[in-house]
């Protein structure tokens, strides 16, 4: 059988694609992450073993742990489902997942999901890109650091690059983020907003500017819209 390594979608359970239902609803295992629409998990049949990996704060789960799991399960012949919150490959670590399944032999697809750095926007009523106001997106990952390191973030390029900045996983890091584009050259009257929980019905949208966007107190999962379009609202 196959490692089916599926996008959960940004919340909505509603949003699992068609292939990610079919095969969630055939599953044997269900090796799903924290931020997942739990609903979701009620669609695998009676008797599949349903196992939690996802990274709690303060239980840090190492995804090596995981891949070895993921590992384990495909060897066994059933049909097994690795349910990832967005797509998984959008700062979901399924490229590493993936990797880990080729070099055991275990055969494994890519199922893809709908990203919430484009689904929480959306469902705010704000389009990423907008003729006359911005004409590209970049979709960043919000966790500062040396943006030496491989992999890194140059905030310095982005400050200074225009267009519509996505941050996931930024919170935590958000008056850090702020700071840097403000330096790099991004006016401090850019319009931000904050989705919180976008698709689902605990989503709440905070629009406030890179100056105050330390202010805005939303925890995970939260998607931050950066440049002219987080004004909009459609």
């Amino acid at each position: 059988m196959t490692v089916y390594l599926v996008g959960a979608g940004p919340g909505d359970p509603e949003l699992l694609t068609l292939r990610g239902a079919a095969l969630l609803r055939g599953a044997d295992v269900v090796i799903h992450d924290r931020l997942i629409a739990h609903e979701l998990l009620t669609w695998a049949p009676p008797g599949a073993e349903v196992i939690d990996v996802g990274k709690t704060p303060g239980l840090p789960r190492r995804q090596h742990d995981i891949n070895e799991l993921l590992v384990a399960h495909g060897k066994t012949g059933r049909q097994v489902v690795r349910l990832k919150g967005g797509d998984p490959f959008v700062f979901g670590r399924g490229g590493e997942e993936a990797l880990a399944l080729r070099a055991a032999g275990v055969e494994y697809q890519v199922v893809p999901g709908v990203s919430a750095a484009f689904a929480a926007p959306a469902a705010a009523g704000i389009p990423v890109t907008h003729r006359g106001m911005s004409t590209s997106v970049t979709v960043v990952t919000g966790h500062t650091g040396d943006p030496s390191a491989p992999g890194g973030v140059n905030w310095d390029a982005l400050g200074r690059a225009g267009g519509t900045l996505v941050v996931l996983m930024g919170m935590g890091e958000r008056a850090t983020i702020a700071a840097e584009l403000v330096g790099s050259g991004r006016l401090g009257t850019t319009p931000v907003a904050v989705v919180y929980w976008g698709t689902t019905d605990r989503q709440r949208v905070v629009r406030t500017t890179l100056d105050s966007l330390a202010n805005v107190d939303f925890p995970a999962p939260s998607t931050i819209v950066i440049g002219p379009v987080a004004a909009l609202d459609v």
